[in-house]
């Protein structure tokens, strides 16, 4: 950033001059381009703008109006401001219409009591501002080298921010044109502070240029977008008007966003990318304070406090759309939720949680209960998303703590639900019944050894032989031990699958005529199943 006519004054060569300024004390923070000396009236037409004019003033006018064109050539011109040397023409003090014209101008005026060499002066400044530009174009040079590498590696939106925050020790947010927040960087701040009230703060500041400084609300504004659609804002706070370096540093992210974005096409919006970091964040507590996670959604339009909160996940149960890909797939199911929140009247949190599931954190509407926001949820999803999939759901719980005890309920209702899906509009856990109490006692070794014992011998006997005899007794079990029904859907004649359990019951050591061995087989295939699902 160019020094000021205050950083100027402040150089050993010019206080050895002993300075006092005498007009424009106020424009003190003008910023100096260049040095230039001149002895002449009429300079004002060899200058561009921004340069700190030095002279003895021995070859300026006697008159007085002359003098006070003199400093309003200057003052139009962008002169930064005047610094004279007493002395020569001079000798104690300025001509009170010098004085009075750089007042009414607002030209910083300046008077060097002592005799100074003009070249000490000239070489300090301009040595300041030429580190000052090297020092700009080191760090431009740095910045595209960040921001290169960031769109080529297609970083998420608060890897961008954070790199910004990191170059600007200052908050930096994310917005679209709804003037929610999609990603956000406090650099240390206070969240909940920082997004109050944000959609009316935000609307309320309105630039007409892609790039700009609100003074106001201490905002520096760039659009973000590309191909001529912009699709949102990026928002750096600062604390006052901002350097060069800082312009370039919230464009370059733009357009690193911007790019972002186009290389996306095939994956999640960036609404859903917020979303699910809020999700992720809560699950993995990543916030500190509770109150965080409720800012940082309150901010992307979903109130979370002061509800009870559902928590949800889908599931998709058909195979893989191939030509589409897992994850476009899962990102399109994501999307198809949030349509379907929106249709219901639904103010949800809603993305990915892995490679399997959807999240969706609900607040319920005041007077509702999760039954029927759940159901005209599960409605409307089925009438626009033409995949088949299944939706759990876990507790209703009263505060943002609670959360993650919710969705992982939710996760473990949807994880064996996909297994036998019934046609259900969503699964709670009392829903599942023993499957469920299977599925939640998985990774104990009780139910592990049990399982062993029951159908060790079984699995190894079809292993070595090739056979399939555990296929038929989980036939014949599912089919309520009625022999004909299971002949028919083993698609065997009648004798050939009496001869088939024949040769379990010897396999097994036990009477398939027995109820209670029955049941005890039929718990240990359902735990096999549990334990290998989980192991896919």
């Amino acid at each position: 950033m160019l020094p000021t006519v205050a950083d100027v004054l402040a150089l050993d060569a010019v206080r050895r001059g002993n300075p006092r300024v005498v007009a424009g004390a106020d424009r003190l923070d003008t910023r100096v381009r260049w040095v230039h000396v001149g002895e002449i009236s009429d300079i004002a037409n060899m200058l561009r703008g921004g340069e700190l004019v030095l002279t003895t003033g021995v070859a300026l006018p006697d008159e007085p109006d002359k003098l006070a064109d003199y400093i309003a050539d200057l003052a139009s011109v962008g002169a930064s401001g005047l610094v004279v040397e007493l002395g020569r023409k001079f000798v104690r003090e300025l001509p009170r219409v010098v004085v009075k014209a750089a007042e009414e101008h607002g030209l910083p005026l300046i008077v060097l009591a002592r005799e100074t060499p003009f070249v000490q002066i000239t070489e300090s400044v301009h040595a300041r501002i030429i580190d000052i530009q090297l020092q700009e174009l080191r760090a431009s040079e740095q910045l595209h080298e960040v921001f290169t590498e960031l769109s080529v590696e297609g970083a998420s939106p608060a890897e961008v921010l954070g790199q910004v925050a990191r170059f600007s020790g200052r908050p930096v947010l994310l917005e679209n044109l709804a003037h929610q927040v999609l990603a956000c960087d406090t650099a240390g701040r206070d969240t909940g502070t920082l997004l109050a009230s944000w959609e009316t703060r935000s609307r309320a500041v309105s630039p007409d240029e892609r790039t700009a400084y609100d003074a106001a609300s201490g905002w520096l504004i760039t659009m973000v977008g590309a191909r001529g659609q912009d699709w949102g804002r990026l928002i750096l706070l600062s604390d006052g008007e901002p350097s060069p370096r800082d312009i370039v540093l919230a464009e370059r992210a733009a357009t690193t966003l911007a790019l972002s974005r186009l290389l996306e096409r095939h994956q999640e919006s960036l609404e859903r990318q917020a979303h699910g970091t809020i999700i992720t964040g809560i699950l993995t507590h990543a916030y500190a304070d509770p109150e965080e996670a409720a800012a940082r959604a309150r901010a992307v339009g979903v109130p979370l406090t002061g509800r009870k909160l559902v928590s949800a996940v889908i599931r998709l149960t058909g195979p893989t759309d191939t030509a589409l890909g897992e994850q476009a797939q899962l990102g399109e199911l994501a999307e198809a939720g949030a349509a379907a929140c929106r249709d219901a009247k639904l103010p949800a949190l809603v993305g990915t949680l892995d490679q399997n599931h959807v999240g969706l954190l609900v607040p319920l509407p005041p007077r509702s209960t999760a039954e029927a926001a759940l159901t005209a949820l599960a409605d409307r999803l089925r009438a626009s998303y033409a995949g088949t999939f299944v939706l759990a759901a876990g507790s209703v719980v009263e505060s943002i703590r609670d959360v993650r005890r919710s969705f992982l309920e939710a996760e473990q209702v949807a994880d064996v639900a996909v297994r036998q899906p019934d046609g259900r509009p969503f699964y709670r856990l009392p829903d599942l019944r023993l499957r469920g109490l299977l599925h939640l006692l998985r990774d104990d070794a009780r139910m592990q050894t049990f399982a062993e014992r029951e159908l060790g011998t079984l699995l190894a006997h079809d292993a070595q032989r090739n056979g399939d005899l555990t296929r038929i007794l989980r036939i014949y079990l599912d089919a309520g031990r009625n022999k004909a029904v299971a002949a028919q859907k083993a698609h065997l004649s009648r004798p050939a699958f009496y001869d088939r359990l024949r040769r379990l019951e010897r396999v097994l050591d036990t009477d398939l005529d027995d109820v209670e061995s029955c049941l005890s087989l039929h718990v240990a295939l359902l735990a096999l199943e549990s334990f290998r699902r989980e192991a896919r």
